[in-house]
């Protein structure tokens, strides 16, 4: 770990650390008709950190709602909601539990295991640490970026609606962007 990361990390309490949804984001990107991109984001998640007294030793909780995906088309939010692609029904929640932390340049990379569809894999993030602000009537809060990619065919959602000319109506790699602001607990 750099001199830069490991000061930038000490800013960081120890100690639980909670997300605040309002002012944070869960998005994705997939690819559609092979043409285009459709952009989706969850309304409805939560998570915690767990700052440990060696930073790297830290570790991170989420889950989210998957009945609250939003991608502006009602039709389209719908059949994602169905048993052809996420059944919420059955698989109420994605979640997410990290497994390790390493540095990685001027950023880190956050590995964890991800269920999604009731199956679970580990993945990696792209982590970037965005410091810590204190705020007089908010509290101490710290930002973070994750970024990464997911096949969705990895976790079971295998439907395949081929287009006429070659190539599916949704693509199977998934890009996914976490804005995520966390409160310090009292």
């Amino acid at each position: 770990m750099s001199a830069n990361q490991d000061s930038a990390l000490q800013e960081l309490s120890t100690g639980t650390w909670t997300v605040d949804p309002s002012h944070s984001e869960v998005t994705f990107t997939v690819r559609h008709m092979m043409v285009s991109k459709v952009r989706g984001h969850f309304t409805s998640f939560e998570g915690e950190i767990e700052i440990a007294d060696d930073r790297l030793n830290s570790t991170v909780r989420a889950s989210v709602d998957m009945a609250s995906i939003d991608t502006r088309d009602e039709n389209r939010d719908n059949h994602l909601r169905s048993p052809d692609f996420f059944d919420v029904e059955k698989y109420p929640k994605m979640e997410f539990a990290s497994t390790s932390i390493k540095p990685d340049g001027d950023n880190y990379i956050l590995s964890g295991d991800l269920t999604i569809h009731g199956v679970a894999r580990n993945i990696e993030l792209e982590l970037e640490f965005n410091g810590v602000t204190v705020h007089p009537q908010m509290g101490t809060k710290a930002g973070f970026t994750a970024t990464g990619e997911i096949s969705r065919n990895d976790f079971g959602i295998d439907l395949s609606m081929p287009l006429d000319g070659g190539g599916v109506v949704v693509g199977d790699k998934i890009k996914i962007t976490l804005e995520i602001e966390a409160n310090k607990a009292a």
